[in-house]
């Protein structure tokens, strides 16, 4: 599998991150080791993971799978959307995170997202703390605007902190906003970047078309998500694109979202070895630049930060 270079911090990692959210919920162990392993197999060595997927069973199973190989891996986890955002609750999360894991460390600590914003200067505090422990490598934020990354960045600097390495928005076809600034933003400061959802919550597999469930059918959240008709009407032509170039929807979709020079590894999850499979093959796909242009073009591209249209 090719290999890229995470952000500025040096580190090499797979092109494909594996996520786990399914591990302990719709992937029992036996599923989640499959799972794990058909993704080691295709040459996956970063596992993004989270102290809230499915009450921490996911960091359980997966501590219990990497255990014999803990130190080939790239490991990542995420507190602070359970148990308060103080910097004595952060370090209690991050403990109890790394116990479930059975590991020493993890390579990247996220901040699951950007609540409470009065105490954004406390929370990077922690995460200082916890990096210079030795609990953390690197640092990440998750599902923040790119005006409180740049803000973030701007705290650390003035105190000396260890900075933020890697992001992790949601990007697809169908959810575009991180082209407006946080890919930029991550380009001009060297930042790594793991989207996740590159399937648009499968939309983008073309199952929904199909009539089959799955998140969006029974989650209302997932609804609201991708409830807008344009993005069905995305969705549709991208299937119909796939079908036309003899490709998996699926395939097609991580691979378009890899393509974007901001990003190093789209993280890719499944309940089941058989779903995860397409995803896996994004990997070895050619995405050419004339490719990708045609794919955007089938769904909304978000408009400049500026709305200086006629620049663009």
């Amino acid at each position: 599998m090719r290999r890229k270079l995470l952000g500025a911090t040096g580190v090499e990692v797979s092109a494909l991150c594996l996520g786990t959210m399914s591990f302990g919920g719709d992937a029992d162990e036996a599923e989640a080791a499959r799972i794990y392993a058909a993704a080691r197999d295709a040459g996956v060595d970063f596992i993004d993971c989270a102290n809230v997927y499915n009450g921490g069973e996911a960091e359980r199973i997966l501590g219990r799978l990497m255990a014999h190989e803990r130190d080939s891996l790239v490991v990542t986890t995420k507190c602070h959307m359970v148990g308060g955002s103080s910097r004595r609750a952060i370090r209690a999360q991050v403990e109890a995170s790394l116990r479930r894991l059975g590991t020493d460390r993890v390579d990247v600590l996220f901040l699951h997202h950007d609540a409470d914003p009065a105490r954004l200067e406390d929370r990077l505090r922690a995460l200082e703390d916890i990096q210079r422990s030795g609990q953390a490598i690197y640092l990440g934020l998750s599902n923040y605007p790119a005006w409180r990354v740049a803000t973030a960045l701007g705290v650390q600097a003035l105190r000396g902190w260890g900075r933020i390495d890697v992001l992790q928005p949601m990007y697809s076809l169908v959810k575009r906003q991180a082209e407006v600034e946080l890919l930029p933003l991550a380009q001009a400061e060297g930042l790594g970047v793991i989207p996740y959802s590159p399937l648009g919550g499968g939309l983008l597999t073309g199952k929904y078309l199909r009539g089959e469930t799955g998140r969006l059918a029974v989650n209302p959240a997932y609804r609201a998500r991708y409830g807008e008709d344009w993005m069905h009407e995305t969705a549709r032509a991208f299937v119909a694109l796939a079908g036309e170039l003899g490709v998996h929807p699926a395939t097609l979709a991580v691979a378009w979202a890899g393509a974007h020079p901001a990003v190093t590894a789209p993280i890719i999850g499944a309940r089941s070895l058989e779903q995860l499979r397409p995803s896996l093959a994004a990997a070895e796909f050619d995405m050419t630049d004339e490719l990708r242009a045609r794919i955007s073009a089938l769904s909304r591209t978000p408009p400049p930060a500026t709305d200086r249209l006629e620049e663009v």
